[in-house]
């Protein structure tokens, strides 16, 4: 008995970490269409404010057109798309063109396999570790888009503030409660929006998007009201630790902006994991 379960649970896994493969070859979709989608949507709203006739463009979303090389337009067929597994047979290249294959591609997908995994390990085989996953995937993909555009779509934050109390009503939430969850919501939005407001006075400028206020929203609907002053510590804390190695290594100019939105969700996902802990450390019970 002991034998078949372990094995039962190694093949859970290993399920697990098939089906996060195959949500970031997802992920990377959404990652690059996503934006380009918005940017679609607001030319056509302001082709329509200033009376023109915007041209009848093609079908553009998640679903259609199918996937193709940027440089020469060769469509990707099905055994093209295999996560990760096909990047490794093209050695990296496209099949038609031999014009590299960026390595974001697989990275991304390995990194929601082994968010999927980690879920599961942490919280066991249970509602709470599928919707840790989901939590985990959605903050990698705002991740991404953040830190390529500067973006927090709005399609991606609300669906996440709303899963999360979701999650909570369902009793499926990894480490809040429903009544944690509302305060986390609510605090967390006006917490940055308080800050945005004072920075604004201060400086005369804004120092933050108003998707960051909806993204640490997002995170205390999901983890409730009690991890929102760690997540900021942590955010601060990866983001000065990011930025300063950008400057060192990559010879960044430090007035340059740097997107917050991915150090709040590094940060949710640590608090995830360790946030308990993390608290107990400075409030003990």
């Amino acid at each position: 008995m002991p034998f078949a379960f372990a094995f039962d649970s190694v093949a859970l896994l290993v399920l697990a970490a098939v089906v996060g493969l195959c949500v970031g070859s997802f992920l990377n979709v959404v990652i690059h269409r996503l934006p380009k989608m918005l940017e679609r949507g607001w030319r056509e709203q302001c082709a329509e404010l200033a009376g023109e006739t915007p041209a009848e463009a093609p079908a553009y979303n998640l679903v259609v057109p199918r996937s193709q090389c940027p440089s020469c337009g060769h469509q990707i067929g099905a055994l093209e798309n295999i996560p990760v597994i096909s990047y490794l047979v093209l050695r990296g290249h496209c099949r038609a063109c031999h014009a590299p294959i960026s390595a974001r591609y697989p990275i991304v997908e390995l990194l929601a396999a082994f968010l999927a995994v980690a879920a599961i390990v942490r919280f066991g085989f249970t509602p709470a570790a599928l919707a840790a996953c989901v939590f985990l995937w959605m903050l990698l993909a705002l991740t991404l888009i953040d830190f390529d555009t500067q973006l927090l779509p709005d399609n991606l934050t609300l669906p996440l503030l709303w899963t999360g109390l979701l999650a909570n009503v369902l009793g499926a939430a990894p480490i809040a409660n429903l009544r944690d969850a509302v305060i986390g919501a609510i605090a967390g939005y006006l917490t940055l929006w308080l800050v945005y407001w004072l920075f604004k006075l201060i400086r005369g400028k804004e120092g933050m998007g108003y998707g960051d206020f909806k993204l640490l929203a997002a995170l205390g609907a999901w983890l409730g009201w009690q991890m929102l002053p760690l997540i900021v510590l942590l955010s601060s804390v990866v983001g000065a630790a990011i930025g300063i190695s950008l400057v060192v290594f990559k010879g960044r100019d430090h007035q340059t902006p740097l997107a917050f939105g991915p150090y709040l969700a590094i940060a949710g996902g640590i608090a995830l994991f360790f946030g308990r802990s993390l608290i107990a450390i400075y409030l003990p019970a």
